[in-house]
């Protein structure tokens, strides 16, 4: 992809200062920027990075007001940050795969492909599998039978959606995304534990997320289900009749219990732990390494293990942290008493 930046500009609607008809052909970071990329500059800490950088073009707020003279040409735009996603998105699009089928790809005659697939080597597609408009399959994915997948998604090398479970639209599972594992259900009985059988499926609706080695467990009966707009990071595990709802995101290496209901809009930190049977009201946040034990009302912010209200958290720790000198001067007191 090679770009001038006055088309940039007229795709972010943005204007340009300095040589409209400079080229990229690349992304970089501003501080490492090399001749010929694009870059783009949103934190004023890295204001000193447009003065040494290579980037040929650089993104700036309108407002911006460089000190000395700057060598990038500029495009300035209301919000550098967004514009630049854009950008990116429309770059991931200029690079996406060619339609079409590898022929080591295993497909069943009575799956349903729709037009404008991408579909790459190793890829294995059971019975009644449906595959909608516009989605690209990676390398070794798998779809089991009876399995949905929207139009516009795109599914990572070695990603896979077992039976019976359905992804909506505009959907992306990065690498290693497991949909649709048994839940962990086991009986006990006689010192032994027997295996419930986990006979229901996953929901996935439109526009989610779901980082890379993210497993999500199918539910007992019923439907384990991902609302619309939840991003999910990498290495997260969400267990059996879980629901999330929507445009809530959760960071990497939390674990949800069975049968939690986690409302929308909530922000959920890495390392979290939620146990099962739980309620989390709307627009929740809960603090990295958390620990949640009991149900949360809407709009809290909680933090700790037992998570609690944040503000009380932090000024508890105040004290936990001083604890050593507090129980010393304490003693010492003590002593003076018995000493009197």
């Amino acid at each position: 992809m090679i770009l001038t930046a006055s088309v940039i500009a007229e795709l972010i609607g943005g204007s340009v200062d300095g040589d409209p008809m400079v080229q990229v052909s690349t992304v970089s970071p501003i501080e490492s920027g090399s001749a010929g990329s694009l870059s783009f500059l949103a934190n004023p800490k890295y204001v000193e990075f447009l003065h040494t950088t290579e980037a040929s073009i650089v993104i700036v707020k309108n407002d911006f007001e460089a000190e000395k003279e700057v060598k990038p040409t500029l495009i300035r735009v209301s919000d550098p940050y967004s514009c630049f996603a854009i950008l990116l998105q429309k770059y991931d699009e200029m690079n996406r795969p060619k339609a079409g089928i590898h022929s080591s790809a295993i497909i069943s005659d009575s799956a349903k492909i729709g037009s404008n697939v991408s579909i790459a080597a190793g890829v294995v597609i059971e019975d009644d599998v449906e595959v909608g408009d516009n989605t690209i399959l990676g390398a070794q994915v798998v779809l089991e039978r009876k399995v949905k997948v929207g139009s516009n998604c795109k599914l990572h090398s070695g990603s896979r959606v077992l039976h019976d479970c359905k992804l909506g639209n505009d959907c992306t599972l990065h690498a290693g995304v497991t949909i649709g594992s048994d839940g962990f259900g086991f009986a006990p009985s006689d010192m032994e534990y027997s295996k419930v059988p986990q006979v229901g499926n996953v929901i996935i609706e439109d526009k989610v997320e779901i980082g890379s080695n993210t497993t999500i467990d199918r539910a007992t009966m019923g439907s384990t289900i991902i609302r619309t707009g939840v991003k999910l990071d990498n290495l997260i595990q969400i267990a059996h009749n879980v629901e999330i709802g929507e445009h809530t995101v959760i960071a990497a290496q939390t674990g949800i219990a069975g049968s939690t209901k986690i409302g929308k809009r909530c922000m959920i930190g890495g390392q979290v732990g939620i146990i099962g049977h739980l309620t989390i009201g709307d627009n929740v946040k809960i603090a990295a390494q958390s620990g949640v034990g009991s149900n949360l009302a809407p709009n809290s912010i909680v933090q700790g293990s037992p998570a609690f209200e944040v503000g009380s958290y932090r000024r508890s720790y105040v004290s936990f942290r001083r604890l050593p000198d507090i129980i010393r001067n304490i003693e010492q007191q003590l002593r003076d008493l018995n000493k009197g």
